[in-house]
């Protein structure tokens, strides 16, 4: 120090002397995660607790961020998924490594396949015992493991590079198409300190993430031109379309044209259901007969049988326009004659200005067609729906949430299941846009908790939660985390003893068979041990009531609707997709 005072002169004061001789500010790697994901606008944080991550998220939540904890990574995961496709922000998840972060990737892979923008962010082991395999504490490659499954995947080794690694992870995330990013983040990286000044300004805020991308204005006049030759033209809107949050350009696209559309499960409400030019309810009959289809954020994947067969029918009679922002996914199955590449939103402007004043709406013979062949169909549905037996079957419990949606358009719907996925789909009518959030691409179980949980948290919105006793039990557990945290949400089991139906018997006798259940389980009792409310319902008066009771209250409720266990189909409507053994007894 005598050295530096031989340097001051001798004008300075006791205090400027005391102010040089003070201890330099720290920060550490816990901190500047925090901060970075602050100075970038993410709040919350879905993840499981524990070695190395428990006290990230102690000081998060000090810090100001919500911290939720789960039961389960793959559920935190699932919630961080569906939390990035209500805001367009990437949802967070925070896990610890190894089995951990295998939990939480399960979550990571499946939003990257519905474009859910999600960050994984994983302790884990040190990089110069797992390079040696040495045999550490929970062991494992996680940077190499994660790669393939995920949009991008990165490692931090020094705390001056962590607001780097974040904003390239968001970045990577909600660019272009949305995705899963994978952020690994060793032991001690989380300890190592350096000097706070220099830590505040290696933090990024991340500029214009998801940049517009502008449509060729040559691929928009080809769409023009292909949809004005239309004799019965039909428009697809995917889930894309409702990420896109382009709700008032869907529209004025749609009543523009006067072209009917088909929305795709998630992108049911971005407009009413019940909408003069909806032909969801005539979807059969409209992609069988349609001649030229839009696509407007949906794939031709499984979902749309892959462009081909009889859902499109006779070979040859289709010609596709596409909007996606991925180039890649054109020609993925069937030849798109008229490609569109750009953001949903820069497209669908620069269709409705090609489009201009005056343009001729789609023929209408083909719009009698589909709203003869749709009010048919309501009609013949329509019976179903009102029973008000016991035992009920899938529909006719469906038709009283029906009923709940239709009164109450501003909450959400969580759906999963076989027989109750598929039905709801179709029966259940929405009204507003990104209301409705279900299995998605992959058609898996065990998303119900997850995205219940982050609906509610996200949106503040009350919740309906619709499941499949079979989907239910993939992550029921979570009906705890939706207690602890006083979450409006109420869970509605369709309870028909077992997967399919609850029905089936083992040949041989000695036990239950692969599908069936404890008969008559009480999954009500399971929130009532958390201090929850539940409910045991037989009827579909008694089912109204009770959700009308749980949403007009706001408190974590689960209602045990019990289903004639003989009601079901095998895989619910797609049967196709379980194959089964031409072989009834080996000789």
């Amino acid at each position: 120090m005598f050295a530096v005072a031989k340097l001051i002169d001798t004008s300075t004061t006791d205090v400027s002397i005391a102010e040089a001789d003070a201890p330099m500010e720290l920060t550490d790697g816990f901190h500047l995660v925090i901060d970075a994901l602050k100075l970038n606008g993410i709040e919350t944080i879905y993840g499981v607790p524990g070695i190395p991550i428990t006290d990230l998220g102690r000081m998060a939540q000090a810090e100001g961020m919500r911290v939720i904890s789960f039961r389960h990574e793959q559920h935190a995961g699932n919630a961080a998924a569906i939390a990035g496709f209500l805001t367009k922000k990437p949802g967070i998840c925070l896990t610890v490594s190894a089995p951990g972060f295998l939990n939480g990737l399960t979550a990571l892979a499946n939003a990257t396949t519905n474009c859910f923008p999600m960050i994984l962010i994983s302790g884990s082991s040190e990089r110069e015992i797992v390079d040696l395999q040495q045999g550490d504490y929970e062991e494992m490659d996680q940077l190499a493991i994660a790669k393939p499954l995920c949009k991008a995947a990165f490692r931090v080794l020094h705390a001056a590079d962590i607001g780097i690694a974040i904003a390239r992870a968001i970045r990577a995330a909600v660019s272009g198409r949305p995705g899963g990013v994978y952020l690994d983040l060793p032991a001690k990286l989380f300890s190592q300190v350096m000097d706070a000044e220099a830590g505040a300004a290696s933090l990024v805020k991340v500029i214009d993430a998801a940049p517009a991308q502008i449509p060729a204005p040559s691929a928009v006049a080809r769409a023009i031109e292909e949809l004005k030759n239309a004799k019965r033209p039909l428009i697809v809107l995917g889930k894309g379309a409702a990420y896109a949050q382009a709700d008032e350009l869907v529209r004025e696209l749609v009543e523009t044209s006067g072209i009917p559309y088909v929305p795709m499960s998630m992108a049911k409400g971005l407009l009413p259901d019940t909408h003069p030019l909806s032909a969801g309810a005539a979807r059969s009959t409209a992609l069988k007969d349609s001649d030229v289809v839009l696509l407007v954020g949906a794939r031709l994947n499984w979902l749309l049988s892959h462009g081909k067969g009889k859902t499109w029918g006779a070979p040859g009679s289709k010609r596709f326009i596409q909007i996606d922002i991925e180039p890649r996914e054109m020609d993925s199955n069937v030849e798109i004659v008229a490609p569109v590449v750009g953001d949903i939103g820069s497209c669908l402007a620069a269709l409705l200005e090609g489009m201009g004043q005056g343009w001729k709406t789609a023929p209408a013979d083909w719009i009698e067609t589909l709203r003869s062949k749709r009010e048919a169909n309501v009609a013949k549905m329509a019976p179903k729906l009102m029973k008000n037996t016991a035992p009920m079957d899938f529909h006719s419990a469906l038709g009283a949430l029906r009923t709940v949606i239709k009164e109450r358009p501003d909450a959400i719907l969580v759906n999963e299941g076989a027989n109750t996925l598929d039905l709801a789909r179709g029966i259940i009518d929405m009204y507003q846009p990104r209301k409705r959030l279900d299995v998605g691409t992959w058609g898996i179980m065990g998303i119900g908790m997850g995205f219940a949980v982050a609906a509610a948290v996200e949106t503040g919105k009350p919740v309906l939660c619709v499941e499949g006793d079979s989907a239910f039990g993939f992550s029921g557990m979570e009906v705890e985390t939706i207690c602890r945290y006083n979450l409006p949400v109420c869970i509605v089991v369709f309870n028909n003893n077992g997967i399919y139906r609850g029905t089936d018997t083992d040949p041989t006798g000695r036990d239950p068979a692969t599908t069936v259940f404890v008969p008559e389980a009480r999954y009500d009792r399971m929130m009532e041990a958390f201090g929850g409310v539940g409910a045991h319902v037989t009827t579909p008066d008694e089912l109204k009531r009770a959700v009308d009771a749980a949403m007009d209250s706001g408190r974590p409720t689960l209602i045990n609707a019990a289903i004639d266990p003989a009601a079901g189909s095998e895989s619910g409507n797609i049967g196709s997709l379980n194959p089964q053994s031409a072989i009834k007894k080996k000789t």
